[in-house]
């Protein structure tokens, strides 16, 4: 077995104990309640052009009518999306979908 010196009885506990203190300190830092690293989305309304390409289907009078479009929607086997734009809520789809939701819901294609 090789000697590292008259204090190699004491490498194993220094190295057990500065892991731990590197774990306390990770920790520490994980669990803190401080600012995040990691940024928040934004929870202010986007204009309807913001939603990439996503085409508007139905502009909703209240989130209860929006719910129970997504539903309807969602039934259908469409997939579909609430967004609450500056010009109020609206319910966005897939332009393949578009035409299929508008039908769904009633409105003119």
């Amino acid at each position: 077995m090789p000697s590292w010196g008259s204090y190699s009885f004491a490498y194993g506990p220094l190295v057990v104990l500065v892991s731990l203190g590197l774990l306390v300190l990770v920790m520490r830092w994980g669990f803190s309640t401080g600012a995040s690293l990691v940024r928040t989305q934004s929870t202010t309304p986007g204009t309807p052009g913001d939603y990439g390409v996503l085409v508007e289907v139905a502009s909703p009078d209240d989130e209860a009518a929006a719910e129970a479009m997504l539903v309807a929607l969602q039934a259908g086997h469409v997939d579909a999306t609430l967004a609450n734009t500056t010009d109020g809520l609206r319910v966005l789809v897939w332009p393949d979908d578009a035409a299929r939701a508008r039908t769904m819901l009633g409105m003119q294609a």
